[in-house]
């Protein structure tokens, strides 16, 4: 059986397949996907110029997938755990603890808008009625290094 680390590389390479198909579709690359016990049960990417809603983040558009499918009912997301590219901002995160996702792991910080620990920490804030555990900086250079490709390309 793969050690926790290996299933964490695995979820974050997940997202990162996600993050590819966005930077596809002209989006900024950030993916997202909810795994239970080495399931997908959900997955997302950034959509906000391909639907024109500024709220279509990754983990918003792998929860909405989550909600669709069914998958927030009851105890469903028990054992489950949120792979995200990029550190969740403020509106992610907020839905991330409305949803009581118990896990989430991520690449890259995001220094500017980050709510996993770079601006705030919203995800494990003590006066919530839900933490999450949090594991950060998971294959964090292959995250970044595919924001700063397409930031780099796009200020050309």
């Amino acid at each position: 059986m793969p050690s926790r680390r290996e299933q964490d590389e695995a979820g974050v390479r997940l997202a990162l397949a996600e993050a590819a198909a966005a930077r596809g579709a002209g989006e900024v690359p950030v993916g997202a996907v909810l795994v239970r016990e080495g399931v997908v049960l959900a997955s997302g990417r950034n959509r906000m110029r391909e639907r024109r809603d500024p709220r279509l983040h990754a983990e918003m558009d792998c929860l909405d997938a989550a909600v669709e499918g069914g998958i927030t009912r009851g105890d469903a997301l028990l054992g489950a755990t949120l792979y995200v590219t990029l550190e969740p901002c403020a509106q992610c995160a907020g839905a991330i603890v409305l949803a009581r996702v118990p896990r989430v792991v991520f690449g890259a910080w995001d220094p500017k808008a980050g709510m996993a620990g770079s601006l705030h920490d919203l995800l494990r804030h003590p006066r919530l009625n839900h933490r999450v555990e949090l594991v950060p900086g998971v294959l964090e250079r292959e995250c970044a290094a595919l924001l700063e490709e397409f930031f780099k390309e796009a200020r050309k």
